[in-house]
């Protein structure tokens, strides 16, 4: 099989593994910058182009599209879509899970478990939309933050209210969230591939943080799941339309809460936390998935 990565960085670990993997197993890896992508849109012949040479006899691609380019990336996965190609994540289930608001509405209606979650576009009663989620301390997040970015944890409600005074003067989109204490500054990354959780850790946040993303210092250990917390994690995937997805859950209290369904998850943490060849278990993925024109959502929001 011709496989294709698409990552902005070959040498990012995740990239790297991925083409061993698919080196591996066998199969032909290759990859390509979305950014340099060239298409060719036509309802004959979609073509892509890449650095002036056009792209054919792929069987599948892996996404690897990075939230600053997800408008452009989903463009590019869309279109390796309209030529027949298998793509691990479809550019509609990107889409979904880039959008942090339509995300969570999504799993709301599913029924997955969720800290309690405020959003107002100019909230006039600002105390109001705090006592929403049960006051301070609480969590507010920018809808365009990644990997920890964007994120602030108010101790009292009258810095929530600074926060969100200060984030409206930006004119940015924000969600209030409820702080789930009992957590304890710890989240579990679920790694999903199809329909099973492959692997998962357990990150804590480092001394002073709440934030437990290993790119502000947490540190990962292997985790046991309960029944409740798979089930949880694939169903977020699912309802998602993600074939591979890092889900991000808590436990609190009342069970197992979502906080984020990822459909770039990152494989050194994982890899190393566990010891599984989570990157080839992708390509193993493929290999019994790959066909060509298997678009699910077809288009489908």
């Amino acid at each position: 099989m011709n496989i294709l990565v698409l990552s902005r960085n070959r040498n990012l670990y995740s990239t790297r593994r991925l083409v061993e993997a698919i080196e591996a197993a066998g199969h032909t890896g290759r990859v390509v910058d979305v950014i340099r992508c060239t298409m060719d849109i036509t309802s004959a012949r979609p073509a892509i182009f890449y650095k002036g040479e056009k792209i054919d006899r792929v069987d599948a691609v892996i996404p690897r599209i990075g939230a600053s380019i997800t408008l452009y990336g989903t463009a590019v996965v869309r279109q390796f879509e309209m030529m027949g190609v298998y793509s691990v994540n479809e550019s509609v289930a990107i889409g979904r899970s880039r959008d942090k608001l339509r995300s969570l509405q999504i799993l709301a209606r599913a029924g997955v478990g969720l800290p309690v979650t405020g959003y107002a576009h100019s909230p006039d009663d600002i105390k109001g939309l705090i006592k929403l989620v049960g006051g301070a301390p609480l969590v507010i997040k920018l809808l365009e933050g990644t990997q920890g970015r964007g994120v602030v944890l108010a101790e009292t409600n009258k810095a929530a209210e600074s926060v969100i005074d200060a984030f409206r003067e930006l004119d940015a989109n924000f969600l209030l969230q409820q702080y789930v204490r009992e957590a304890g500054g710890a989240d579990i990354r679920c790694f999903v591939i199809g329909e099973r959780v492959v692997a998962a850790m357990q990150r804590q946040a480092a001394d002073g943080e709440f934030r437990s993303n290993l790119h502000r210092g947490g540190t990962a250990s292997l985790v046991k799941l309960t029944p409740q917390e798979r089930a949880t994690a694939v169903k977020a995937a699912k309802k998602m339309g993600l074939n591979v997805a890092g889900v991000d859950l808590i436990r609190s209290d009342s069970g197992a809460q979502v906080l984020e369904v990822n459909s770039s998850p990152g494989l050194e943490g994982i890899e190393k936390a566990t010891g599984k060849d989570v990157a080839g278990l992708i390509v193993d993925f493929i290999e019994k998935n790959a066909r060509p024109h298997r678009t699910r959502t077809r288009g489908r929001g």
